[in-house]
């Protein structure tokens, strides 16, 4: 019948693996013309996107043909690394050992312990990955802050802004009131990473597109820009494994 719409799908289905059941997330998609199985790099559950017209049936299907390439994916993803005391975290792309410094007071200070890296926090262990947090993004509005000036003067516009976020479709935007947003894990990059992102966003202060001019643009800015694209698309998502 004409105008009849598809079927609602529950919010998740299941499927039997080795180590027991496996959520599968569904999302509906008008524009998808095939199903399409994927395991967020960030962690979460596998999402199983279902076309306009797909069915609940079709879906289960699919996601039971796909199980042995689920569960080699699931074995291969690396796991999500918390803060905590012995940990490692990228700083600016170099790997730091995380150490509880005690005491009371104190900012988080980087130093050298046995030839590596190590960042100590203070305060009590309990409070150690917030604080751990929020120096990383101050870290991060500095180092922002830094790149985005240096690109706005050499392109001759201003900025109205710039806010720090934890996204994960994104690493930046820009508004067209000229307000600059970005990820705050930018800090954990190589630097050259964080630089053509401000350079990204900032090139949109003049070309609000991402037709040619922009990205010649965006080069002249970020001579690094198609190292830095690579990047991102094969590493970004283990910036998220961090927290």
């Amino acid at each position: 019948m004409f105008g009849m719409r598809a079927a609602p799908l529950p919010e998740a289905i299941t499927v039997a693996l080795a180590g027991g059941e496996q959520r599968i997330e569904l999302r509906r998609n008008a524009n998808a013309r095939r199903y399409i199985l994927r395991l967020p790099a960030t962690g979460g559950d596998p999402v199983l996107t279902v076309p306009a017209k797909g069915t609940l049936a079709t879906a289960r299907d699919f996601a039971e043909r796909q199980r042995d390439w689920l569960a080699a994916q699931l074995e291969r993803r690396p796991d999500a690394v918390a803060f905590a005391a012995g940990g490692l975290v990228p700083l600016r792309g170099e790997p730091h050992r995380i150490a509880a410094a005690g005491g009371l007071r104190g900012l988080v200070r980087v130093g050298e312990q046995a030839g590596e890296a190590v960042l100590h926090v203070p305060g009590a262990e309990e409070h150690l990955a917030r604080r751990l947090t929020d120096w990383l993004k101050r870290e991060a509005r500095q180092d922002l802050s830094r790149a985005v000036e240096l690109h706005a003067d050499a392109l001759g516009h201003r900025h109205a802004g710039i806010t720090l976020r934890d996204t994960r479709s994104r690493w930046g935007s820009c508004t067209s009131d000229g307000r600059l947003s970005f990820s705050w894990r930018l800090v954990l990059a190589p630097p050259f990473i964080l630089d053509y992102v401000a350079a990204h966003e900032v090139a949109h202060l003049a070309e609000m597109n991402h037709g040619p001019q922009f990205w010649a643009l965006c080069r002249r800015l970020a001579p690094r820009t198609e190292e830095a694209r690579g990047w991102l698309r094969r590493e970004g998502g283990r910036l998220h494994l961090y927290g």
